[in-house]
């Protein structure tokens, strides 16, 4: 009996130990350009954010609701952290243990001044901030601000007809 208890432990242990980790890519700024001017996705919501940031993490629960509720009607989210590259390792453990299923990308461009009217003219430089693309005709929209759940929503669906 003990030994049977002792092998479900192990199995238990190994299968925790080989759960997937979370990838976070290492981006330029113009490397992110690149991937939004060509993604595949009907629709992407790129939320920039970053550990630190109350608000950001505290919305980010909605935006990966929204993530698995409407990945299926071409919706993808990608997570733009803003931490600096040397907090890579607290980048990846932080998806980890928030357990986020959205692309998460570590964005290595700490001259914000250089790129933020890049993204939108709307943005003031602060975080959380939502960008969100639609492919067909190049459609933006930009938020600076937390968002809830039905915000975002309301955000996104004129972009899915």
């Amino acid at each position: 009996m003990i030994q049977k208890c002792i092998v479900g432990l192990v199995l238990m242990l190994c299968v925790g130990l080989s759960a997937k980790a979370q990838t976070v890519e290492v981006l330029t700024f113009e490397q992110l350009q690149t991937r939004m001017a060509s993604q595949k996705q009907e629709v992407v919501v790129y939320n920039f954010w970053a550990t630190w940031c109350k608000p950001c993490v505290e919305e980010m629960p909605a935006f990966e609701k929204l993530y698995k509720e409407y990945q299926p009607k071409g919706v993808h989210v990608v997570f733009v952290s803003l931490d600096f590259k040397s907090k890579h390792a607290k980048v990846v453990e932080f998806a980890d243990k928030k357990e986020l299923q959205g692309e998460v990308i570590l964005l290595d461009a700490p001259d914000y001044n250089a790129w933020i009217d890049k993204v939108s003219t709307e943005w003031g430089g602060s975080i959380p901030a939502t960008l969100v693309v639609k492919k067909t005709g190049n459609v933006q929209k930009f938020h600076e601000g937390s968002m809830t759940y039905n915000e975002l929503v309301t955000f996104i669906k004129p972009l899915l007809k």
